[in-house]
């Protein structure tokens, strides 16, 4: 039973009652902790995924298209920058409505939202009849993207047990890897095909519409998250697993309201300094990957300027191939033995390293063996480090409560950084060279390793013992009433 506690001051006859909810965690929720793994987990997983694999691949695109679009409409550097990087800015805006709207409003309804908006935006971008409309629809993209980021996490996060929580997100995470291997590979195909370049840039952004249009019905399907219904909407334990098909009288709230205001997340200093965490490392990562991700075609023709856009398309795929995937799918298997945190330390440490040796040692820029060599550990490291991490993190330390919040503030601050990243790189190449860059890069991975340490160890442990649920909520669950007495 909640309990009343009289408000203090004033006469006024209407005074009111702060009823606190404060009861144990349902045995739904802890049944869900000791599940072992099952084929629901897998459905949500592939699901979440999918919506994943578009998003990495709508971003990735870009690159390989931008060289064909900079040539065909006689693009400047600041607008091929532009071009790249808008998706990145919209992300933001996405990541905080959807990741907003998904703890006021529930789970499943944006979870089944967002790819409907990536499927719409990617055929726009494909009949874009000028750079302008192109930067418009790639904005409308990257907001259906952005949004995705919080909410295939958080939907995997709040299903998946204790044990294998890691490894479940980190799998959503991981199809990732298949979209950076897919931009590639549908790039060398058409331009192999002898299509127009004018076809084939609107062929490669039309077709992240497919796989977007292939998981709305399937989506609608998963019900929404018990925990949410449980610890959020204050549904009792029997109401809470009821599926969405079962949506009768019973289906009501029974106590009062979990839902905190962003004022009381924003003004917690808990909450606070784990967004610091979360979002300042996912910054500086994103910064430093998502700068040379999508520049890669441009950064290989820096190293090799006789390279056409064939032999750049073919490197690129290799590096994805030999060393990113290894990594996705390493840190899928590792990271709950490793550590959530750990892994994202040793990741950071590596590839901050790659990249200052890139930029430090003289020849490393100009000569394309020992350069892939050096490029492809920071990829690898990338993956099995904080690439991975950051999207688990930000999906575990939060209470029920603000954790799609949490982690749309964290998805979308990371993709200011990505912005910058990517909106910076021609001009930071032309002014300081590509190995100014690359030790700007290195610079951005230390500060993300030192900003890991506010995060706490998240491995093998309950999302409400991470999160200090109990304590959270003894100031979140607060309505106030009117006294009846």
């Amino acid at each position: 039973m909640p309990t009343q506690f009289p408000a203090m001051g004033g006469g006024d006859s209407r005074r009111t009652n702060v009823v606190v909810v404060s009861r144990p965690m349902s045995d739904d929720v802890k049944r869900l902790d000791e599940a072992p793994l099952n084929l629901f987990h897998l459905r949500t997983v592939v699901l979440s995924g999918v919506g994943f694999f578009t998003d990495a691949y709508d971003l990735f695109i870009i690159g390989a298209a931008l060289v064909l679009l900079k040539d065909q409409w006689h693009l400047h550097k600041e607008m091929v920058g532009l071009v790249g990087s808008t998706t990145l800015l919209a992300n933001f805006v996405g990541a905080f409505l959807f990741g907003r709207l998904a703890d006021l409003l529930g789970r499943k309804k944006f979870y089944v939202t967002v790819p409907v908006i990536m499927a719409v935006a990617s055929l726009l971008t494909a009949f874009s009849p000028n750079i302008w409309w192109l930067l418009v629809f790639r904005f409308l993209l990257g907001v259906g993207i952005g949004g995705d980021y919080p909410l295939s996490a958080v939907m995997t996060s709040e299903y998946a047990n204790v044990r294998d929580r890691g490894k479940l997100v980190g799998l959503v995470f991981s199809m990732q890897a298949v979209g950076l291997i897919a931009g590639p590979i549908v790039a060398i195909t058409l331009l192999a095909s002898g299509l127009p370049h004018g076809m084939v840039w609107r062929l490669m952004l039309g077709l992240g519409a497919l796989p977007s249009c292939a998981v709305i019905y399937l989506r609608s399907k998963i019900p929404e998250s018990p925990r949410y219904k449980a610890q959020v909407l204050g549904y009792s334990e029997s109401q809470a697993a009821l599926s969405d098909s079962d949506a009768t009288l019973a289906n009501r709230p029974v106590v009062a309201t979990g839902k905190v205001s962003l004022f009381q997340f924003l003004t917690n200093r808990k909450m606070l300094l784990t967004l610091l965490g979360t979002a300042g490392t996912w910054f500086m990562f994103d910064y430093a990957y998502y700068g040379n991700s999508i520049s890669t075609p441009q950064i290989l023709k820096l190293v090799a300027p006789g390279a056409n856009l064939l032999q750049t398309e073919a490197w690129t795929l290799i590096v994805f191939a030999v060393f990113a995937v290894p990594g996705y799918f390493l840190a899928v298997g590792f990271v709950d033995k490793i550590g959530h945190r750990r892994l994202q330390l040793i990741g950071f440490a590596v590839m901050g390293l790659a990249f200052l040796a890139m930029g430090i040692f003289p020849g490393v820029t100009t000569a394309i063996v020992p350069f892939l060599l050096l490029y492809g550990i920071s990829y690898f490291f990338s993956e099995f480090g904080p690439n991975t991490t950051t999207f688990i993190l930000a999906a575990e330390l939060y209470p029920t409560s603000v954790r799609t919040t949490g982690h749309g503030l964290s998805a979308g601050t990371a993709k200011i950084g990505a912005f910058i990243g990517v909106f910076l790189f021609p001009s930071l190449s032309t002014a300081l060279g590509l190995r100014g860059t690359l030790i700007i890069t290195g610079v951005f991975s230390a500060i993300g390793f030192v900003l890991t340490f506010l995060l706490p160890e998240a491995a093998n442990r309950s999302l409400d013992e991470v999160a200090g649920q109990e304590k959270v909520h003894g100031h979140s669950y607060v309505k106030q009433v009117p006294n009846r007495a």
